[in-house]
This record gives C-alpha cells, structure tokens and sequence, in this order.
C-alpha cells in the first residue's frame, strides 16, 4: 500500500496550540531588550511598566474607565479563584459549566468552599446549558467561551441590566478576540498566554464597581491566602490596581505582554483583533462544511468559537470504533502533523471528547490557516488507510 502524497506546502508558522498559544507575527527575543530584569518591580521603573500594562490593557480591550484593573499571579486560574474566594458566599450562587474549566470551578465553589446555596447548570462538551435557568439575582459563574469545547455564549443578551448578584466571567480565550460586554460582567479575567501568545504564569483581573462595593461591605467567613486579598480593613487596596502588584511578577513577562499590548494597538485595536480571530475561523468553517469527515464539536453556529476551534471526526469508518480506538485515530492523526512539521498541538483536551482542537486566534495567520488544511485531509487519509491495513 503506497503512502499518501504529502502536501507541497508547509505552514510557515505551524503553531496551533491553543495555550500557550503562538507569539504575535514577527516576534523574536529581541521584543524583549528593554525588559527591566534584575531591578525591583517595586521600583519607579517597575511599577511604570506595571501602570502602562494595565494602561494599555484598558485601551486595547476597551474598558470602562469605571472599572478596575489589576495583574494577579497564577494565569487565569489565579484570577478567577481570587474572584470566587473573596467574592462568593454572601447570597446563593448559580455555576454554569459546558467544559472542563467551567467544571472545575463548580467543584471549587460546591467541594472546597462548600457553600450552602449552589445550584449547578451543566451540558455536555458541544452544547450550552440553558442560560435562561440563571437567576441573576443571585451570583452567577460561568465561562464566556468554553476553550476545551470550542462554545461560547453568543453574546451578553441572557445577562439583564438589573441584577442584584455578581456575573463572575472567565474570559481567558476570548479577551482580545470578542466583544465582552462590560456593563454586564461584574469581574473579568484572563490571561496574557491566550489571544495575543504572552507568556504564562501571570493573569489579569477587572472588577466593576458593583464587585468593588461587594468586596468594602462583606468580608468571606473563611480566611484569604495572602495573594487572594483585595482589601485591608474593609477597604479596596488601590495600588494593586495601579500596578504594585501582591506578589512578584516577572519583569520579562511584563515585557512581553507590553509587547503584544504594543502589536495589538498597532493592528487597530479589539476590533481588529477580532476581525482577525473571524476571519481565521472562516476559512476552518468552510473546509469544515466542505469535508464528509470532519464537523464542530459546537452544535450550534452562533455557539461556536473562533478562537479555539474544537472538531470531531464523523468518518462512519471511524465513528463505528469505540472510545479508545476513537481517540487513537485522532492522536494518530496528531502524530503524523507534528512528525511532518505541519501542525503542532492540536489534539483535543484530555477531557474533551477525541478530535482536533485548532487555535485560530489573532496572533495566528490567515495563511497558515489556509496552508494548514490541505495537511488536516492528508494526516486523516493516512490514518484511515492505516485503520484499514490493521483491519
């Protein structure tokens, strides 16, 4: 059985890793010379870099001028459990999940916080829960788009403008890349390794007034690790919101953000930024509408990202396997693109269903997009006629 013909044409960049994702266009480490390393964060000079990161942060992103903006330790993960320890516990709180991150904060606030009052909204990987079963009246959890499932809620219509609880919003993979609406989301995080491929380790956090006032007039009964308290004797500690951070950051990853930052508002800012994300996803879109054996894990077209790309294989020769042998094609599928230099990183999350998960954001290249799909049909030919050798 001969081997199938490989593509003539490489992607120039074949970074597709949807975290840490890939570095802006035209990056290098020379992005990095002006990095104040071996000085205090806590100097004139770091806390400037600090200030004009969250300065620019507020730009690119528009953020109202009403909300708060801080850098945290911990990626987003840091974030947002900053935002749920000290936040939740003062009325009943509801947890929307589709997806692995969703879900783990559901055992956060039901298993380690153990709060009283939780009511949880799930569906499974490809679908969004109700969103019309949340009570906003109550606090409400949920993740703006679902980076493991490749869902994300259409938009902020299902949030009213009158609430009395907190919308806590894990916006990880879709800062820089969609419309946030800010009017909506009490707190906001995520962080730089995403849209626009900062390094990890560091993630931001944005507070609304409404989240500020929750934190000055009810304190948790349980105690704060250090690196989660926003407030000393009930008031907001605001130098954190202007840059001098609760732990050290790394002033070479404080570089790098300002740099993406930098790129960002070159590009023309959140719109462009978007327009970008869109028009990479399209091209995805349409091979996937063109191909008998590939389809989204999102079942519903305005569900469905355009950063993180989740795809299934439906291949009836496929689908007829069982779990294992199904993700053993598509690892299969994996394999052979990293191999050949064609794409890196792109399997499916551990807990996701088997498939392909293809990042599609910003910092990614429309042409690399485009070179990339004739090695998707290739790695699935070569696999399928290895299942039928092994038949």
């Amino acid at each position: 059985m001969s081997a199938i013909p490989m593509p003539a044409v490489r992607p120039a960049n074949p970074r597709f890793s949807s975290g840490p994702c890939t570095k802006r266009p035209g990056w290098s480490p020379e992005a990095l010379g002006d990095a104040l390393l071996g000085r205090s964060h806590r100097s004139k000079e770091g806390k400037s870099k600090l200030a004009e990161a969250i300065a620019l942060t507020r730009e690119v992103l528009e953020v109202p001028l009403t909300h708060r903006i801080a850098i945290v330790p911990a990626s987003d993960t840091g974030a947002v459990e900053m935002a749920l320890w000290s936040l939740l516990g003062e009325r009943g709180v509801d947890m929307l999940a589709w997806e692995s991150f969703g879900k783990g904060w559901v055992t956060d606030v039901a298993k380690q916080l153990k709060l009283a009052d939780v009511r949880v909204f799930e569906a499974p990987y490809g679908e969004l829960p109700d969103l019309g079963l949340a009570d906003f009246d109550r606090d409400v959890v949920f993740t703006w788009n679902g980076t493991t499932s490749g869902v994300r809620v259409p938009d902020g219509g299902f949030i009213p403008e009158n609430r009395d609880g907190l919308t806590i919003c894990d916006a990880t993979s879709a800062a820089f890349a969609q419309t946030l609406d800010y009017d909506k989301l009490d707190v906001v995080t995520f962080s730089w390794q995403k849209v626009l491929g900062g390094e990890g380790a560091h993630g931001i956090l944005i507070l609304s007034p409404r989240a500020v006032e929750r934190l000055e007039t009810y304190a948790p009964p349980w105690p704060l690790p250090k690196i989660f308290r926003l407030t000393k004797n009930g008031k907001l500690i605001e130098g954190i919101f202007s840059g001098a951070t609760i732990n050290t950051p790394s002033m070479l990853c404080v570089e790098d953000y300002l740099d993406a930052l930098s790129w960002a508002k070159s590009q023309g800012g959140l719109s462009a930024l978007t327009s970008r994300a869109d028009g990479n996803f399209a091209v995805l879109r349409d091979f996937v509408e063109q191909t008998p054996w590939l389809d989204f894990l999102a079942e519903v077209p305005e569900t469905r990202s355009n950063t993180s790309v989740c795809l299934k294989i439906t291949d009836p020769h496929v689908a007829a396997l069982g779990g294992d042998e199904q993700a053993a094609f598509a690892k299969s599928m994996v394999s052979a693109l990293e191999k050949a230099g064609a794409a890196l990183d792109i399997g499916a999350y551990r807990d996701a269903p088997p498939g392909l998960r293809i990042w599609t954001g910003a910092t990614v290249e429309q042409a690399d997009i485009e070179a990339l799909l004739p090695w998707l049909q290739w790695a699935f030919e070569t696999a399928l006629q290895d299942l039928e050798a092994a038949a």
